[in-house]
């Protein structure tokens, strides 16, 4: 019988050194200081190393958004009530969201993924239909998912890399809607980094204290039921995690191996994101981050990435919304590394 797993350890390419000393060279020669563009230049040069090529571009962008339950919201750990994932499914695939308006400006693809949400809505337009289950197991109370749950999430994110991939795209964005989904991102940390839950729980959709100090309870009991601290990252995600996050996983991993830089978005995505470089650790090197989630665990996850976020605006919504707003500045640095002159075509003394 064919593992279902083993494609997830099939190694990514390195980035491209010669292009990258290229690039960096490149930036040398332009009409400025060096390092005067201080984090574009360093990420046109991470850029050009991942494309193989001296002027790297950023477009054509997919944003893959994939929206699951999570059965832990029966312990109250949400302000809003499980409905809304498939409301704002709907309201996403209509347009009317964050993630979809800024799709629209920005011209990026946007492929919308029902992996499991509790409700079954029947056909949407313009979502995919690929259900694992009716949303998660209570992780306080039972495994999440099962191990055939797992394998199949994780290749339904990998798939959606591969379609990416295959349409040319150059950066792929993972994005996320589930009502409890940052406890579930919460636990899965702690699990992986070895962490207390007080470390990595925060008010996700607007929790008060009361409401934070009782999703830490949480993490707490679902911490010690399943004890897969510091364990195969598999059985983490099989033990806590979710369908949308473990699909971000299979993303991540599908999209390096494919050769196309991902755009890390926020503290669920982080966590998906850390989940995959455990997994497979040449991932890592197709990793960009884009922006510091207000949700106070995102810094130690971003932390035990080595990741420096491109933008801070206090923003956690999910959705790739943040990824979605640092792709301009990755367009700009690509622009001005390809357009400026170098010292000798302007005639300026270096």
């Amino acid at each position: 019988m064919t593992d279902p797993f083993a494609w997830l350890t099939e190694p990514c390419s390195s980035p491209d050194a010669t292009a990258a000393a290229a690039a960096r060279e490149r930036q040398d020669q332009l009409t400025k200081p060096r390092g005067a563009l201080g984090r574009l230049e360093s990420v046109a040069i991470q850029l050009a190393a991942l494309q193989s090529s001296v002027t790297p571009r950023v477009d054509p962008v997919q944003i893959c958004l994939f929206a699951a339950d999570h059965g832990v919201t029966a312990e109250g750990i949400s302000a809003f009530p499980q409905s809304v994932t498939v409301e704002m499914v709907r309201n996403i695939a209509r347009g009317g969201a964050a993630i979809s308006v800024l799709a629209r400006s920005l011209g990026a693809g946007l492929e919308i993924i029902d992996c499991g949400s509790r409700e079954d809505p029947g056909a949407i337009t313009g979502v995919r239909g690929e259900r694992v289950g009716a949303g998660t197991g209570n992780i306080a109370l039972e495994p999440a998912m099962t191990r055939d749950q797992l394998a199949q999430a994780l290749l339904i994110g990998r798939d959606a890399a591969r379609r990416a991939v295959a349409g040319g795209v150059r950066l792929v964005i993972g994005g996320e809607m589930g009502i409890g989904n940052t406890t579930t991102a919460a636990a899965l940390g702690c699990a992986l980094l070895r962490l207390p839950a007080a470390d990595l729980v925060g008010p996700g959709t607007g929790l008060d204290g009361a409401g934070i100090r009782r999703k830490v309870q949480v993490v707490d009991r679902a911490l010690a039921r399943h004890a897969v601290v510091g364990q195969d990252p598999l059985v983490v995600l099989e033990r806590l995690g979710g369908f949308e996050i473990a699909a971000l996983a299979g993303c991540y991993l599908g999209a390096a191996q494919g050769g196309v830089a991902v755009l890390v978005d926020g503290y669920i995505t982080t966590a998906a994101a850390l989940a995959a470089c455990r997994i497979n650790p040449s991932v890592g090197a197709w990793l960009l981050f884009s922006h510091g989630s207000a949700e106070p665990g995102h810094r130690r996850l971003l932390a035990a990435l080595d990741a420096t976020p491109l933008l801070d605006l206090g923003m956690r919504l999910g959705e790739g919304s943040g990824a979605a707003m640092a792709v301009p500045v990755l367009r700009l640095a690509c622009e001005l590394h390809a357009g400026m002159a170098t010292f000798a075509q302007a005639g300026v003394s270096g």
